[in-house]
């Protein structure tokens, strides 16, 4: 068992990889983008809304497969780790770019009168007054979605990657034991209760 635990952490690292890649890029574009659909522009307001449809409204193996499987046809080879963080981070950003609209329309119409008080132009708004206040408000459905992504890493085992999945699966068909998906799933497990645990903390710090 020792030996089996060994080797489905050997895809820990890849696992975590693409965890915090898709993080570190998803976030910003997914702001940039509500900044965009709650924007006076109907061309941007709507091509943005048609993009978050899209990747919203399908399944994210599906995306990964159409972007690994997919754009070879067209020209586009890109190698696995390529192909999984491109996809994960438009999967991410869309839900992202919902969550941070919704805060920013949660927000008080006062605190645009305010900075326009102050002499604020729209960017200076947003970025000093607004996004600040709808950081705060997104704080629980952001780690909803960063606790959803630990565990959808999972499915760059389609694509042949060897994460911790993968890695147990090869083990099982090579033992004919359920062991070492019981093994997987603690590991997912662990994961999760980490993220669960130094989330809460942040919403504590910035709820105080």
């Amino acid at each position: 068992m020792e030996n089996n635990l060994i080797y489905i952490l050997k895809g820990l690292n890849l696992t975590l990889k693409l965890y915090f890649f898709t993080l570190i890029f998803a976030l910003p574009f997914g702001i940039f983008l509500s900044l965009g659909r709650v924007s006076k522009s109907k061309i941007l307001n709507n091509s943005i809304q048609i993009y978050t449809w899209i990747f919203r409204g399908t399944p994210l193996l599906l995306q990964l497969f159409f972007v690994y499987y997919g754009l070879p046809v067209v020209g586009i080879t890109l190698d696995p780790f390529t192909a999984a963080l491109i996809t994960f981070v438009i999967n991410y950003s869309a839900y992202t770019c919902e969550i941070f609209r919704g805060s920013i329309l949660g927000i008080d119409k006062g605190q645009y009168e305010a900075a326009t008080v102050l002499g604020y132009n729209y960017w200076q708004t947003m970025f000093k007054v607004i996004l600040p206040q709808s950081l705060i408000t997104a704080i629980p459905s952001l780690s909803n979605e960063a606790i959803a992504l630990i565990k959808d890493t999972s499915l760059i085992s389609a694509i042949g990657m060897a994460e911790i999945l993968r890695n147990s699966k090869e083990i099982v068909t090579r033992e004919f034991s359920i062991t070492p998906f019981i093994l997987c799933a603690g590991v997912y497990l662990i994961l999760s209760t980490v993220i669960i645990f130094i989330l809460k903390n942040i919403e504590k710090k910035v709820n105080i």
